[in-house]
């Protein structure tokens, strides 16, 4: 769906139930785990690339069990196989969810900035006339320059250094 203005509201009752999508999600998969950077590391990948060897490796085990020793739990490996395929489809998933929700806040976060810029404008003009609004003007002031002090901080971060 192309960008338009995002004029949308997240009823709690809608909010809450996808927090329960997630819960649900969470629960059918409770073998989870979290791993370390060290363990990250020392572990073997198999993506996309590597598939295609395992699922032959698998087929050659499979037809060929007499060249196995008797302890090689081939069972396991395939279910090993069979869980890594099923993460893959759930992760290729998730992860088109997860790029339209950050793609939404993205667009939805900058009407909100753009909308704050221009509440900023007025109060900083009515403040010259308008008693009670001149704390509320410094403190949008205020605000709006540790904003862009921490923006442009950022930015000179990731600029890169010419040699």
């Amino acid at each position: 769906m192309p960008y338009q203005d995002i004029n949308v509201i997240l009823s709690d009752a809608d909010l809450k139930e996808v927090r329960q999508a997630v819960a649900t999600i969470q629960q059918k998969l409770p073998f989870l785990i979290t791993l370390n950077m060290t363990e990250r590391k020392r572990l073997f990948k198999m993506g996309d690339k590597r598939l295609t060897f395992v699922q032959t490796s698998l087929n050659a085990a499979q037809s060929n069990r007499n060249i196995l020793p008797a302890s090689f739990d081939l069972d396991g490996f395939s279910n090993d196989y069979r869980l890594a395929t099923s993460l893959m489809e759930i992760e290729m998933l998730l992860n088109q969810l997860l790029e339209q929700v950050d793609d939404t806040l993205l667009a939805v976060g900058s009407e909100a900035m753009t909308s704050s810029l221009t509440v900023y404008d007025y109060v900083k003009t009515a403040a010259k006339k308008t008693p009670g609004l001149k704390g509320i003007a410094e403190q949008l002031g205020n605000l709006f320059r540790a904003m862009k002090s921490r923006t442009s901080k950022a930015a000179a971060a990731e600029t890169p250094v010419a040699s």
